[in-house]
């Protein structure tokens, strides 16, 4: 029998908790929602007010992955959606704004992916990202070294930047910015990335073609687009083990000397935002938001 749970009075059936998603390490379902539910607290101001994108992957990481951009069927009256314009026509998308929202789409099991918009005004991009993306055997240590660069060269422009693991094999930078379109950061992040491959021609591209990637950092400008989403800090992903895509203090970035002083599962960040709290809150302050020169 599926078990109720009630959270912040809603009633949520939650399903086959003992299934094994990563075969792996063991991860349950059971231990999915407990993470999610633990790290809610610094995930959440980061989905609010943000169109979700569900990543799903309900049989775990081999099998079956898919989008779910649209409201899923069945998504229960009480969870908050939105009519989001796209060039296709508008179309209506989940906003994850509270614990029991959480914990629904949790249940779904997901990553979680946002837009670098806020729904009250998709006109306006209210963050930059930079995804960097090695190509063997380039790793997430070349990565650092990128993004050491791609740091000073923002702040030159008064842009604060923050990382995160993709929980993958790479490295996002985010910033808030303010005062600027998507096309417009896009356009900004794109010439950023020029100016990294001419600094560094042997270590980076910009351009997505494949057969120019091996060895080298791709800096991926393209996530900035409206239409485009970047998992959400602290979503798990779905690979082989629970890995989560954790923000970083610059110190660690800094030290990193191999791929696994980077690579945090999801029993690493409990204890990691006791010591840290959310290393990426200046992204959610608008004061803190830089201007595109």
């Amino acid at each position: 029998m599926t078990p109720i749970t009630e959270v912040e009075g809603r009633r949520l059936a939650l399903s086959n908790l003992e299934k094994v998603l990563y075969p792996a390490t063991g991860f349950t379902k059971a231990e999915l929602l407990h993470y999610y539910a633990t790290t809610a607290e610094v995930l959440l101001p980061h989905l609010r007010d943000r169109p979700v994108s569900f990543l799903r992957y309900p049989d775990g990481p081999q099998g079956q992955v898919f989008f779910a951009k649209n409201v899923p069927p069945g998504t229960p009256d009480w969870v908050t959606t939105a009519e989001v314009p796209r060039s296709e026509g508008p179309a209506r998308m989940v906003l994850v704004q509270d614990l029991a929202s959480l914990m629904w789409a949790a249940n779904l099991v997901t990553e979680f992916h946002t837009h670098q918009w806020l729904i009250g005004s998709p006109g306006e991009a209210d963050r930059l990202v930079l995804d960097l993306d090695p190509g063997a055997p380039a790793t997430i240590v070349e990565c650092c070294e990128v993004a050491l660069w791609l740091r000073e060269r923002l702040a030159a422009d008064g842009i604060e930047a923050y990382p995160k693991t993709a929980g993958s094999k790479g490295l996002h930078l985010l910033a808030a910015v303010r005062g600027a379109s998507s096309d417009q950061v896009s356009e900004y992040a794109r010439q950023l990335a020029v100016e990294a491959e001419r600094a560094m021609p042997r270590l980076v591209v910009h351009r997505m073609t494949r057969s120019l990637r091996p060895g080298k950092v791709f800096v991926d400008w393209s996530q900035n687009a409206a239409r485009k989403t970047t998992a959400t800090p602290y979503t798990l992903r779905a690979r082989a083990e629970p890995l989560v895509s954790a923000p970083v203090t610059w110190t660690e970035v800094e030290d990193c000397g191999a791929p696994a002083r980077l690579a945090f599962l999801a029993p690493d960040l409990a204890p990691r935002v006791q010591d840290h709290g959310d290393l990426l809150a200046p992204l959610l302050d608008p004061d803190r938001a830089g201007q595109l020169p």
